[in-house]
């Protein structure tokens, strides 16, 4: 169901897609941020649950230094309600998401990207070009027995204008729900 993954230093593909706050957002929407990080997520996933406070975390970390965060559900909603747009609206209020949390009813933004698992990130620099892309750390169940940190490693190497050290992995989660 998804396009081709985008390969490292491919250029962010443009999406126009409607946030939980009733607000459209394309790519534009966030041209004045040093670095831009796309993580397809959506609402019943246990592995997305498990990292949500993480992602929190990080956007309030970094958000002073021109990071963005933006969360993409573009889950079917019809087998899978939970990921309707009326839940994540509730979602990301009860969760006091730090970031816009938009829909890809579509599922055209998540094929672009070659997307494939929630929660997967692609993170973006000031050129949006692709730096990194896979999981967010290395322990989905323990946030306190984490080794590596490759999503916030990832995010320190672009602002201290370095090269990622390691530029891709495996997402670890659940598949995205394809419409049939």
């Amino acid at each position: 169901m998804t396009g081709p993954k985008l390969s490292i230093g491919a250029a962010a593909p443009d999406f126009l897609l409607t946030g939980v706050d009733g607000n459209e957002y394309t790519m534009a929407s966030f041209a004045y941020k040093k670095i831009l990080i796309i993580v397809f997520s959506c609402n019943h996933c246990p592995y997305v649950q498990a990292y949500e406070s993480r992602i929190i975390k990080l956007q309030k970390l970094f958000s002073e230094r021109g990071v963005q965060f933006v969360a993409i559900n573009s889950n079917d909603d019809k087998n899978y309600p939970e990921d309707s747009f009326e839940r994540m609206a509730m979602r990301s209020k009860i969760k006091r998401y730090n970031f816009p949390y938009l829909r890809d009813a579509t599922q055209e933004a998540a094929k672009s990207y070659g997307a494939t698992h929630t929660p997967e990130v692609f993170v973006f620099d000031h050129t949006r070009k692709l730096s990194y892309y896979g999981k967010i750390d290395d322990n989905w169940k323990h946030p306190d027995k984490v080794v590596i940190n490759y999503l916030k490693n990832a995010i320190e190497d672009l602002l201290q204008g370095k090269i990622v050290r390691v530029s891709e992995t495996f997402a670890v989660g659940c598949t995205i729900k394809w419409k049939q």
